[in-house]
């Protein structure tokens, strides 16, 4: 026994085995993986190819050795129809014509193969060669006349050759990824044992290697090739099969979490069949659209409960989904079993046919919003009824709301302002750079107040101006960011306050007025001192004209003194015309220092004739400040008068300091100390108020106008008792900003 006597039994085996295998793989698949069959008629061909070899070469006689050779055509032509069906079914690759011409060529080898000679190879066997083989032993060789018929059959072997490289080379052009690497694994194995089998073949009739002249250890390894391939496609479908089955499970495990989670919602199901005009609702959707437990769904049922205007918005959204794209999405009402009206909103999508485009079923969810739409309806409500004008702009600036306030304030109608520009609503003048301003804003939205400390005006449809205070809060949604634009018309507003100025402008006045009067003796002494020495010089200058010869040097001093006396009276009737004059506030730089040294010249007398010495303790280097001299003279007199009134019952050491200084935060504060009774604690703070006094001849409205005249000057005023005795009045002043002390 030879290693041929081993080799070619078990190649056998193993085909035959192979061809068992995936004979009963087709049978348990309901004879639908035709791939299947053809790879166990190749297999069996493969076996039977197996067992004629081993036959042939221990055939005794020539005789014995033809006749094996012409019954080992019939499954060699069966196997290469099995490879040729293999390719063409399982890899769907290879020209159909070329083969079936494969298929035809080697079926017609059968006919010479048993109508002429001895075998489609000899017309006549002589006799057998025994050829040694390595390892020892030898097999027989048929030596005779050649059939020239076999050229057919080598034909029909070129030609699978050719099917197989066509099948490779176009299988590589139309196919990607995995079924690329099969078609070049299955097709490329084939062309090369079917070259190997032809190097096999003239090795061996060379004498180079000695061995029988067989091509069944080609074929077997071809065998073995699709074996691995359709293996692979079982082991593929087992593992298939498994994440099948726990894709099942995970399907179940995924719908009752979805069942719980669409309960736990309140979120209900639905389909309709639009052909058969059946429908279907889940239990949280009958409880949703108010059916009772023991209602049974009907759908005229369900469209006699929803009001007719909310019918035809519900048909009109399904006449939509199925003639466009198929989304449905709507809001309705209805009246549930317990005659309670819901809101309903309700999604779906219309299922078409992939080839008619005819609409088969639709699928959503249902859901309850009734307190959504309440919660809308009262937000509207307050938008609606909201004094302030809103409107709501999207990024592009269209106005997309307006309230009825809105339609008020710009005299446009709801249907002018809403899709309008809200350019529209800006002056001319500003309107240029108002897209930069809305640009910026988007980039870095807030909510906030739009232009802070700055006077906003809004244009009406007749083109006329309104001063407006605006607020901004951007709103973030499916759409992008809007933002709520809150308008408020501050006409009103500026027209009270400009008459409240009006009238303060006249109690200042009135204040001063007072003040002057109860000065009127100190003022009268003020001029008394200048038109006596008026006189007086006069009077001597005509005495000293009179001498002679007159003396001119005399008369030239009497003459300068009446010239400066005359200065000095009319500074005074100056400051006393500039404090009686009604005039508008005139804010401008100011030094706070000079202001004090004005009212000291006026009240000097008035302080003199109370015995009330004045200590100036003024600062250094102080800021400027923007302010109304004769309002703030005013304020100073107010203070030093009251300051001297407190004094009234000190019998001896009434002074009255006034000390300014820069302010710690920027600007002036100046206090006015007096060494008076001092002001009760529970009187400290209203004193400031209209009408309020400690003086028993007091009208109690000084301090109200000093506190107004500060205010306007954008300063603060309060006061405090000394730690000794007396009290101190501070007010503070903001400076000029383009002064760098001030900063």
């Amino acid at each position: 026994m030879n290693w041929i006597d081993i080799l070619w039994p078990m190649m056998g085996a193993a085909s035959l085995t192979l061809a068992l295998i995936h004979l009963l793989v087709w049978f348990k698949q309901q004879r639908q993986q035709t791939a299947h069959l053809m790879f166990a008629v190749t297999g069996i061909s493969v076996a039977a190819l197996a067992i004629f070899e081993l036959l042939m070469m221990t055939a005794p006689t020539p005789e014995r050795y033809g006749v094996l050779l012409r019954w080992v055509h019939v499954p060699f032509a069966l196997m290469m129809i099995g490879i040729v069906a293999f390719v063409r079914l399982n890899l769907q690759v290879g020209r159909l014509w070329l083969g079936v011409l494969v298929c035809v060529a080697r079926l017609a080898c059968l006919v010479p193969d048993f109508l002429t000679g001895e075998n489609l190879n000899f017309i006549h066997i002589t006799s057998l060669r025994q050829v040694p083989i390595w390892g020892g032993g030898f097999v027989a060789a048929p030596v005779g006349v050649p059939n020239p018929w076999m050229a057919l059959g080598q034909a029909s072997v070129v030609l699978l050759l050719v099917f197989l490289v066509d099948a490779l080379v176009s299988g590589i052009r139309r196919t990607t990824g995995e079924y690329r690497r099969r078609v070049i694994l299955i097709c490329g194995s084939m062309i090369g044992f079917l070259l190997l089998s032809a190097a096999w073949s003239v090795a061996v009739v060379s004498g180079t290697l000695h061995a029988p002249l067989t091509v069944n250890p080609a074929f077997t390894g071809v065998l073995l090739v699709m074996s691995y391939e359709l293996g692979g496609d079982i082991l593929r479908a087992v593992q298939l099969a498994k994440n099948l089955s726990a894709s099942e499970a995970h399907l179940r495990d995924t719908e009752q979490r979805m069942d719980m989670a669409v309960r736990g919602a309140g979120v209900g199901l639905w389909s309709s069949d639009i052909a058969q005009e059946d429908s279907w609702v889940s239990e949280t959707g009958l409880k949703v659209l108010g059916f009772g437990p023991d209602e049974k769904w009907d759908r005229d049922r369900f469209y006699e409960r929803v009001p007719p205007a909310d019918r035809k918005t519900l048909e009109s959204a399904i006449a939509s989904a199925i003639e466009g794209h198929g989304e449905f999405n709507t809001e309705y009402r209805i009246v549930g079993s317990d005659r309670r009206t819901r809101w309903i909103m309700v999604r779906g999508q219309v299922e078409f046919d992939a080839t008619t485009r005819t609409p088969l079923r639709m699928r959503g969810i249902v859901s309850e919003i009734t307190e959504r739409r309440q919660a809308e309806e009262r937000l509207r409500l307050v938008v609606e009824m909201s004094p302030t004008a809103l409107l709501m702009v999207d990024g592009q600036g269209l106005i997309t709301l307006v309230n009825r306030q809105a339609e008020i304030v710009f005299g446009y109608a709801r249907e002018e302002i809403a899709g309008m520009s809200v350019d529209a609503l800006v002056p001319h003048r500003y309107r240029e750079r108002h897209g930069d301003d809305r640009a910026a804003y988007i980039a870095h939205a807030a909510g906030r107040g739009m232009g802070v400390g700055r006077e906003l005006f809004a244009r009406r449809k007749d083109g006329s101006e309104l001063p407006v205070e605006i607020a901004l809060s951007p709103i973030h949604g499916d759409t992008g960011l809007s933002v709520l634009v809150s308008i408020l018309d501050i006409s009103e507003r500026k027209r009270a306050e400009r008459e409240s100025a009006i009238q303060r402008d006249e109690l200042a006045h009135l204040s001063r007025v007072v003040l002057l009067a109860e000065l009127s003796g100190s003022l009268a002494h003020e001029l008394n001192q200048p038109l006596t020495a008026i006189l007086s010089n006069a009077q001597a200058a005509i005495r000293f004209l009179a001498h002679s010869p007159p003396n001119l040097d005399e008369v030239r001093d009497s003459l300068t003194n009446i010239v400066e006396n005359d200065k000095r009276a009319g500074e005074v009737i100056r400051r006393l015309r500039a404090m009686l004059r009604k005039d508008r506030a005139d804010h401008r730089r100011l030094d706070m220092n000079d202001v004090v040294l004005d009212v000291l010249r006026i009240i000097r007398s008035d302080l003199l004739n109370r015995n009330v010495d004045v200590v100036l303790d003024l600062g250094s280097n102080l800021p400027p400040i923007e302010g109304d001299r004769v309002q703030l003279q005013q304020v100073l007199l107010n203070l030093v008068m009251n300051g001297t009134d407190a004094m009234a019952d000190v019998s001896a050491g009434r002074k009255i300091t006034l000390h300014t200084h820069t302010a710690d935060a920027g600007g002036v504060q100046v206090s006015v100390t007096d060494v008076g009774r001092g002001i009760p604690e529970e009187d400290i703070e209203r004193i400031f108020s209209p009408f309020v006094t400690t003086k028993a001849s007091g009208i109690g409205l000084g301090l109200a106008v000093c506190v107004s005249i500060i205010h306007t000057h954008r300063g603060t005023i309060w006061a405090t008792n000394n730690d000794a005795r007396g009290a101190t009045v501070h007010f503070r002043l903001l400076g000029d900003a383009s002064h760098p002390s001030s900063q």
